[in-house]
């Protein structure tokens, strides 16, 4: 393999205007933050249509859920179909146009009484493909629409609309359900979709043709290998992806399904109060998106990574301790989803933003797509793992080993370059582009 360009877009010698005045990106941002409201939605009725208007049981349920997840799956392989498409912009606008006209088939076959399972599979299939090829062209747009010394501060503002989405968005979800139902509900999340994909369609970046790293005639499937290859020799994405993919499986163990049970059947909480602890922390990730970048300027954007990869699982262990009165309880887990939150928010928005600092333009789509295999496959064996730990050594034990196990996947950090990378300011560039190229070379 030849060596890798440049690592990241130049950074222009000329000021930029603060994000908040950035009109292009606040286009952006405004249609990320709609589709993420919209997405709430859709996370809410989808199931619902499934359990209220066709009666499915749990496992046809639990194979709705595996379907919207599988396609990350075939990630790596979209990933380098995306790096060989020059307009990575029509991608996203395509994506966004592909989720809502397969969303509303839903409610016209609803209007029709035709609804059936066998379709629910296939918006699942279908919304999660476009879901990925979205995922898969972002970096690129991403890393050209924002300069490299602003990716933290933009991860944070799009991770705050994502964090407020949570907030609000099961909220009006539930609303619009009960109003309309499950089926006619989607409607408003199609629409969101639209609406993203009018606002990116207004967003003009710079999308140079970049030169492969390999021979030109390159199969998909070897473009796809080229994609992974690059993240196990960069010792950056190695670590990077080592240490998300382990906190991913262990944070899937319990998932949200299972602290849901055991603060049913163990605490004793009731369904109203189980929802407000969970809004509590979806604050506590809104505060955590919005901090991150001041909290990086003071100790660092990699020990802020570091940090965030102990404080997102570690409170696992507070909900495991709870117990007591109902309220003592319900505030042990409030507190506990809270600093999750945070810690969640911590760790995304700063390692979002290196890996676009340190990912070559011509690889960005391939690494996304290698990244999203890995990181979303592990998941689903997370969560059979952890119901399988539930019912042979209970619902304390399986926390306890989550927090402990997804803690310590702060030990793949800690051999790297990561804890000792201050910021992503141009100054700094020259060491993150030296660990690409050293990747870069075979």
């Amino acid at each position: 393999m030849t060596s890798t360009p440049d690592t990241a877009p130049k950074a222009s010698t000329a000021p930029r205007a603060p994000l908040w005045r950035d009109r292009r990106f606040l286009r952006f941002w405004a249609g990320q933050t709609v589709s993420q409201f919209g997405d709430r939605i859709t996370e809410l009725a989808l199931p619902l249509i499934a359990v209220a208007a066709l009666n499915a049981s749990a496992g046809q349920v639990a194979w709705l859920t595996a379907l919207i997840w599988a396609p990350n799956l075939l990630a790596i392989v979209l990933g380098a179909w995306v790096d060989q498409r020059v307009h990575k912009r029509r991608l996203l606008i395509l994506a966004d146009l592909m989720r809502a006209g397969v969303l509303l088939t839903l409610p016209a076959a609803y209007l029709l009484d035709a609804v059936t399972l066998g379709q629910l599979y296939a918006v699942a299939v279908l919304t999660g493909l476009a879901g990925v090829m979205f995922n898969t062209a972002y970096p690129p747009f991403f890393a050209h629409l924002v300069q490299p010394s602003s990716y933290v501060d933009a991860n944070s503002k799009l991770s705050a609309g994502r964090s407020a989405s949570f907030v609000g968005g099961p909220a009006l979800g539930g609303a619009l359900v009960q109003a309309f139902s499950a089926p006619l509900a989607l409607i408003a999340d199609a629409l969101s979709f639209l609406a993203s994909a009018a606002l990116i369609g207004t967003v003009r970046v710079d999308e140079p043709v970049q030169g492969n790293l390999g021979p030109t005639a390159d199969s998909l499937l070897h473009r796809a290998r080229d994609g992974l290859a690059f993240v196990v020799r960069h010792p950056i994405l190695r670590a990077s992806l080592g240490c998300a993919t382990t906190v991913n499986f262990f944070t899937f163990l319990t998932g949200t399904g299972l602290i849901v049970l055991f603060a049913d059947r163990v605490l004793e909480l009731s369904a109203g109060t189980i929802g407000l602890a969970f809004g509590v922390g979806s604050i506590g990730a809104l505060l955590g998106a919005v901090t991150a970048p001041r909290i990086s300027l003071r100790i660092g954007v990699g020990r802020s990574i570091a940090v965030g990869a102990v404080l997102f699982p570690a409170p696992i262990a507070i909900i495991a301790a709870a117990g007591g009165p109902p309220w003592a309880a319900a505030g042990t887990l409030a507190g506990a989803e809270f600093l999750v939150g945070f810690g969640v928010m911590l760790f995304d928005v700063n390692l979002n933003s290196l890996q676009t600092a340190v990912t070559p333009d011509g690889m960005r789509s391939r690494v996304a797509g290698a990244y999203s295999t890995v990181n979303y496959g592990i998941r689903p064996l997370g969560a059979v793992v952890g119901g399988v730990l539930a019912t042979f050594f209970g619902l304390r034990a399986t926390l306890v080993t989550a927090a402990v196990g997804g803690a310590l996947s702060v030990l793949w950090l800690l051999n790297s370059p990561i804890p000792r990378i201050r910021s992503l300011d141009p100054g700094e560039q020259l060491t993150l582009h030296g660990s690409a190229e050293r990747a870069g070379r075979s």
